[in-house]
């Protein structure tokens, strides 16, 4: 029989996290305090930093929350299912010139798969997050919403949450902005209540992202090419660009230029103007909805297409197990790998992977 008031917190070091806690015990949970050890660990990487949940410093961190609070805390080894979940999918997303977003993969198969499987293993009803996000029960089911700072808001990074892993979820510092996150972290004393955040992908030393790219990817030089397909000059391999970078394309002078799409049947980086990198439409496949229950007509939602883009009006048609997203107002640099993610109001509907973009021309 599981406990009720029994919570796991996934404590990442962080402000978030450590409030969380602080939070979920002060209601009267019985808290247990787990941090997850998943960076790399072989010869090349002895003495670099890695940033946010995955240094030495972060579990340090939680340690210290965790006596200052008086709660158990553990540190498990998920060393391999971030591995092969997260950094596998990252390497082979970019070998077929994609962009992925490792944070998405990281909530979806550690924190809310593997770690949620560790929670009920520790006869625990719950599993709490830092998370900028909120969970609101309804006759309908459990709905997932934006949090209350817009600013922090990260519900474009839970968007593959479903009916059964809600049920079992808190996210204790939704409902807060960023600035009383840290003033109540500071009134009760938390270690961690002015420690910065990181940006940087946890798992990359140093955030020398190229480095890493070019160790873990195989890299052919070939020709950037205008939309037009007319020779420019030469990349260095498809994976060290994304859709709509400038910089590092080593163009003569002219107008400017932004990489349009990488062509990796070709090897061919195609560049273009900025009106050229506009997209009415795209489609989005691996699609995940929160209620589970698949949209059967067409819809009106607003769309983000990257964390920090604004939320766009569209309308998505469902076509078998992909979505047509249509766009009432062109979007810049829709990028193949990033996820599209939907919404009503606040509410978060569901979203997909951006498979392909189209313009219309018309």
């Amino acid at each position: 029989m599981l406990s009720k008031q029994r919570v796991v917190v996934a404590m990442s070091g962080g402000v978030d996290s450590s409030l969380a806690a602080a939070l979920l015990k002060e209601a009267g949970y019985e808290t247990i305090g787990i941090t997850l050890q998943i960076w790399p660990q072989d010869e090349s990487s002895e003495g670099k930093r890695f940033g946010g949940c995955c240094g030495v410093e972060a579990v340090d961190a939680a340690k210290s929350v965790a006596y200052k609070l008086g709660i158990p805390h553990y540190v498990l080894n998920f060393r391999e299912v971030f591995a092969r979940t997260v950094i596998e999918d990252f390497c082979n997303e970019y070998s077929r010139g994609r962009t992925p977003n490792p944070c998405i993969r990281c909530n979806q198969y550690v924190k809310f798969d593997a770690l949620l499987e560790k929670t009920r293993a520790l006869d625990a009803e719950f599993l709490a997050t830092g998370h900028y996000s909120r969970i609101k029960q309804s006759p309908e089911g459990y709905r997932l919403l934006k949090g209350v700072d817009q600013a922090k808001d990260q519900s474009y990074f839970l968007y593959t949450l479903g009916q059964p892993e809600l049920e079992h979820l808190l996210m204790p510092v939704g409902d807060f902005r960023k600035t009383e996150v840290r003033q109540r972290a500071a009134a009760l004393g938390l270690p961690t209540a002015t420690r910065r955040e990181s940006q940087d992908i946890c798992f990359i030393p140093d955030n020398d992202y190229r480095s890493f790219i070019a160790k873990h990817v195989p890299l052919q030089p070939g020709d950037i090419v205008d939309a037009e397909g007319n020779i420019l000059a030469r990349h260095k391999g498809l994976a060290l660009y994304t859709v709509g970078q400038r910089h590092g394309l080593g163009l003569a002078g002219g107008k400017t230029m932004f990489v349009l799409r990488l062509d990796t049947y070709n090897n061919r980086l195609v560049v273009g103007t900025e009106e050229q990198l506009l997209s009415d439409r795209l489609i989005a496949s691996h699609l995940s909805w929160v209620s589970g229950k698949v949209p059967v007509t067409s819809v009106d939602v607003t769309a983000k297409i990257r964390y920090r883009s604004p939320d766009a009006a569209a309308h998505i048609v469902s076509r078998n197990d992909m979505v047509e997203v249509q766009f009432q107002q062109p979007q810049r640099a829709v990028t193949p790998g990033q996820a599209v993610v939907f919404y009503h109001g606040e509410e978060v509907l569901g979203g997909g992977i951006i498979e392909d973009t189209q313009t219309d021309t018309g």
